[in-house]
């Protein structure tokens, strides 16, 4: 366990996540960013999130494949 410290509160959280959980997150956080900003690349988001979500590179070639799959059907 890692402790955080956020604005003087002390919040205690686990330090390897679930894959599973981590790439809804990700996804989540994605569509987000992309619904402010259809223009985003997507190649960018994927990058910070797997650093902002800890995901292994399965884990971002997953999110890779799944977009490159959404643009492809998308069009």
């Amino acid at each position: 366990m890692k402790q955080v410290r956020q604005n003087e509160t002390c919040k205690t959280m686990t330090t390897v996540m679930p894959g599973g959980e981590a790439i809804h997150k990700a996804v989540k956080w994605i569509s987000g960013e992309l619904q402010e900003d259809m223009n985003k690349s997507s190649q960018k988001l994927i990058n910070n999130v797997a650093l902002r979500f800890d995901l292994s590179p399965k884990g971002a070639e997953f999110l890779t494949e799944f977009y490159r799959k959404g643009k492809i059907e998308g069009h």
